[in-house]
């Protein structure tokens, strides 16, 4: 019985328990921060919904006013940290999933088609390329969000500039690798149009690494995303994300209402390192040299 190569991936990757756990978590998290508006509490960013009589208050308080429980405690606004951060989850999600999915369409098409096309025009992609990854991502997020100023989709404009570097050398690698191999110039030898070459032949071959960076840098976009907001230069005020929320209780730490930043980073750490343990587990198995 043939067994199909997603069933076959699977039932490798399963063997891992860690990684399953992890990839339990990751999409618990990504289905309940979508459904947050349903199954929260309150609205922490409907101001008219918020009683400053409530704010910073500790884990378990109970609203006199309301009744309800604030599990996780409440910010310097009266805003309920666990709606807060569920909240927060869905915006970083929604950021790093768009600045990964545009980031890698950007840098495969370009360190693709530069290893087909090879000459000057490869030279020139690809020294540029080398360019901005001596520079830190930080580095160009922190001047792109300054200049681009606050805002979704300025946030992922910032992301996508900073990291899509990465995939253009990934692909560039692996690409170069295939351009040399029997079957793309047996291709190239029929009348079909380079860009189906480049599509049918030789970009299936590159997925395997492209996937291992993509798991990577959605969880430096999420991180990234973070840093940028707790430093405000991300979201406004009305878009909360993760970042954001710890930036909003760093004032109050040394005064001991520890809930308000230290709930939203264990969130923020938990979402990273399970992306990053399933991220190790898809490398190690796409990866024939690093299999255990």
């Amino acid at each position: 019985m043939t067994t199909s190569p997603v069933a076959q991936f699977w039932s490798e990757f399963r063997v891992n328990r860690v990684a399953v756990v992890a990839l339990a978590i990751v999409v618990i998290i990504i289905a309940v921060s979508f459904v947050a508006p349903w199954i929260t509490p309150q609205n922490p960013y409907d101001m008219a919904s918020l009683r400053l009589s409530d704010a910073r208050r500790p884990p378990g308080f109970v609203s006199p006013g309301t009744g309800m429980t604030h599990w996780l405690g409440t910010d310097g606004q009266g805003r309920d940290v666990l709606s807060a951060i569920l909240y927060g989850l869905r915006v970083s999600i929604e950021i790093g999933l768009a600045a990964g999915v545009i980031a890698f369409s950007l840098g495969v098409t370009l360190g693709t088609f530069a290893a087909y096309l090879g000459g000057r025009i490869e030279a020139l992609i690809m020294r540029f390329i080398d360019l901005q990854l001596s520079f830190p991502a930080i580095l160009l997020a922190l001047v792109l969000a300054a200049v681009l100023g606050q805002g979704k989709w300025q946030l992922v404009a910032a992301l996508v500039t900073a990291q899509y570097a990465y995939f253009a050398r990934t692909a560039h690698g692996a690409a170069s690798t295939e351009r040399s191999k029997d079957y793309v110039e047996a291709a190239l030898s029929t009348p079909l149009k380079p860009h189906v070459v480049v599509l049918r032949h030789i970009l299936p071959n590159c997925m395997p690494p492209l996937i291992v960076v993509a798991t990577v840098q959605v969880a430096n976009s999420i991180a990234l995303e973070a840093t940028l907001s707790f430093l405000g230069l991300g979201l406004p005020v009305n878009e909360p994300s993760l970042g954001m929320l710890i930036a909003n209780g760093f004032q109050y730490l040394l005064s001991g209402r520890y809930w308000i930043s230290i709930y939203p980073g264990i969130a923020l750490i938990v979402l990273i390192s399970a992306i990053n343990l399933v991220g190790d587990q898809v490398r190690d198995q796409l990866n024939p040299r690093l299999r255990r």
